[in-house]
C-alpha cells in the first residue's frame, strides 16, 4: 500500500517509518519543515516526501491524492495556549484533503478518555478523533496511555525523577492508576491494525499488561536500576506547584508540564483487550519495557526523542527560516583555530554538549542553563539524543540543531534559551582551521545591554570552547603527563 504517515519526524512516526517499510509499504512522510527530515540512505527509495502544514491549507495541495491509507501522528499540545482550538482544526483540514484521495483507512493514535471528566489535553485528543471520524474512510483510533521507550517523554521524566532525587515528597496525583505500554508494542499494534477490516471504525485503548500508580512506576524504575528511593505523599501541593515541580526537576518544558500534570489526575487503564486477540498481540510487562528502553540507551540507539520536537522548546519554527544566519544589525564573535586533525575535530564537534559538556567552563555552561529554567526556559536538562550523531531538528541542550553535515565540517545551532534577541552559534572548517562565530541579534535596548553584560565571559568561555574542540587527545596527553610530572 502507498501510506501517508503524518508527523514523520516526531518520536512515533520516526520509528513506525521502518516497520511500515519492512512490511512492504511506500510510505509518503508528511512533514512541516524538509529541512529536519534526515531519513536515512536504506529507505530513500521506499518513500516519498511531502512537506506541508495542517494549520495552513494552502499547502496540503502537497498530499497525493493516489495514496491508500494514512495515519494521523499530529498533536500540538504545549506549543500554545490555544492548543485545543488548533488541533481541532488541523484534524478538520486533515479530514478535509483526506476525503479527496483514495484512502480507505486512516489510523489515529490518541489517550485513553475512559472517564467523564477529562484533562484539556485528553478533550482534545477527543476532539480530533470526533473529527477525523467524520471522514469518508475507515477509520481507528488506538487509544494509549503512558509510553514507555528510550526517548519518549513520559519515560525521559520518570527517569529524571527518580535518578535525580533520592526521596520525594509528591502529590497525590501519583497514586492515580495507569497502564503503561512499551513503544515496541505501539509499533506492532500501529502496523498490524493497517487494512485489518476488523478495527475499522472502531476505537480500541492498548496497554501492557500492569496495572500501576504513578509512584509504582517510579519505584519499579528505582527496582531496576538498583536504586534505593523513599516516595512520600501530600495533599496540599497545587496544580501550578506541581507543574513547577516537575518543570525544574525534569526536562520537560512548563506548558507541557501543565498538560501532564492535569492529565495525571485522570486513570488511564485499558476497557478491555479486544485489540490484543484481534490481531494476536502479548503486550510487554512494565518491567520489560524499562529494561527495553535501557538496552537501547546503553548502545547509543535511541531512534527518536520528544525532546527532539520542537514543542520542546521555547519556538514552533521552521528551521529554514533561521538557517540563514543574520548579518546586519548584529553584535558576532568571531574566533579560528586550527587543528591537526580534522577528523578528530570533527568527531569532538559533534558531541558537544549532553553528557560530554562543552570542553571549557562547564560549571559556567551549568550556571547558565539554570538562570535559564528560573525565567522559564528550557535549560540544559534535554541534553542530547544520540552521543556521537547529530542531525537538523535535534535538540542540543538549550540549543537546537539547525544544519550538521560532518563532510562539509558545518554545524548550526540556534538559541532556544531565553533571551532579549536571537543567537546563533555556528562552527565551519576551512582547511585546517575551525572558524567559530557566535551572533546575536539584540532586541531593543535590552537586548543591547544583554550583550554587553555577557562579554567578558565570552573572552575565556568562546575560547576555551574553541580550544577544546581543536586540542587533539595526542596534546590531552602530553599536557597531562607534563602535569603528572
Amino acid at each position: 500500500m502507498k501510506v501517508l504517515l503524518t508527523g514523520a519526524t516526531g518520536y512515533i512516526g520516526k520509528r513506525l517509518l521502518p516497520v511500515l517499510i519492512a512490511q512492504g509499504h511506500t510510505v509518503v512522510c508528511g512533514v512541516r519543515d524538509k529541512a529536519r527530515f534526515q531519513p536515512p540512505t536504506s529507505v530513500l527509495e521506499a518513500i516519498e516526501i511531502a512537506e506541508f502544514d495542517l494549520l495552513e491549507p494552502e499547502t496540503l495541495g502537497n498530499i497525493p491524492s493516489d495514496i491508500d491509507a494514512a495515519y494521523y501522528l499530529v498533536h500540538s499540545m504545549s506549543v500554545a495556549d490555544d492548543y485545543v482550538a488548533l488541533e481541532k482544526a488541523s484534524a478538520i483540514n486533515f479530514r478535509e484533503v483526506i476525503n479527496h484521495t483514495s484512502v480507505k483507512h486512516v489510523i489515529y493514535l490518541s489517550g485513553i478518555i475512559n472517564e467523564e471528566e477529562l484533562s484539556k489535553h485528553l478533550t482534545s485528543r477527543k476532539n480530533v478523533e470526533d473529527e477525523l471520524a467524520k471522514g469518508n474512510y475507515k477509520f481507528t483510533t488506538l487509544r494509549a496511555g503512558i509510553i514507555i521507550g528510550s526517548g519518549s517523554a513520559s519515560f525521559e521524566i520518570i527517569r529524571d525523577l527518580t535518578e535525580k532525587l533520592p526521596a520525594m515528597i509528591t502529590p497525590k496525583w501519583v497514586q492515580t492508576k495507569c497502564q503503561p505500554i512499551g513503544i515496541s508494542d505501539v509499533l506492532k499494534f500501529l502496523s498490524l491494525t493497517l487494512g485489518n477490516e476488523k478495527t475499522f471504525n472502531k476505537n480500541f485503548d492498548i496497554g501492557g499488561t500492569d496495572i500501576l500508580s504513578y509512584k509504582n512506576m517510579l519505584l519499579g524504575y528505582a527496582k531496576v536500576r538498583g536504586l534505593k528511593r523513599y516516595i512520600w505523599t501530600v495533599p496540599v501541593m497545587t496544580p501550578r506547584l506541581s507543574s513547577y515541580w516537575l518543570y525544574f526537576v525534569t526536562s520537560t518544558s512548563y506548558k507541557l508540564a501543565i498538560a501532564l500534570v492535569n492529565s495525571m489526575k485522570v486513570e488511564v487503564i485499558c476497557r478491555n483487550d479486544d485489540l490484543n486477540k484481534i490481531l494476536n498481540i502479548t503486550p510487554i510487562s512494565y518491567q520489560r519495557a524499562l529494561e527495553k528502553a535501557f538496552a537501547k540507551i546503553d548502545s547509543n540507539e535511541i531512534v527518536s526523542s520528544w525532546k527532539d520536537s520542537l514543542i520542546s522548546g521555547r519556538l514552533n519554527f521552521n528551521i529554514s527560516d533561521f538557517i540563514n544566519v543574520p548579518q546586519y544589525g548584529c553584535f558576532v564573535d568571531k574566533r579560528s583555530q586550527s587543528f591537526k586533525d580534522r577528523k578528530e575535530c570533527i568527531e569532538k564537534l559533534w558531541k558537544l554538549g549532553g553528557k560530554n559538556g562543552w570542553y571549557y567552563g562547564n560549571k559556567l555552561w551549568k550556571l547558565r542553563g539554570f538562570m535559564d529554567k528560573l525565567v522559564g526556559g528550557v535549560g540544559l536538562r534535554r541534553g542530547r539524543t544520540n552521543e556521537t550523531d547529530l542531525e537538523a531538528g535535534d535538540a542540543l541542550d538549550f540549543w537546537r540543531v539547525l544544519y550538521a553535515n560532518k563532510e562539509e565540517g558545518r554545524l548550526l545551532l540556534f538559541a532556544e534559551m531565553k533571551l532579549p534577541g536571537e543567537a546563533w552559534l555556528e562552527f565551519k572548517t576551512q582547511g585546517n582551521t575551525l572558524i567559530q562565530t557566535a551572533t546575536f541579534r539584540p532586541k531593543g535596548l535590552g537586548g543591547r545591554l544583554y550583550w554587553y553584560s555577557v562579554l567578558p565571559f565570552h573572552a575565556f568561555v568562546f575560547k576555551g570552547l574553541l580550544n577544546g574542540i581543536t586540542k587533539s587527545e595526542e596534546d590531552s596527553t602530553m599536557v597531562k603527563q607534563e602535569q603528572a610530572t
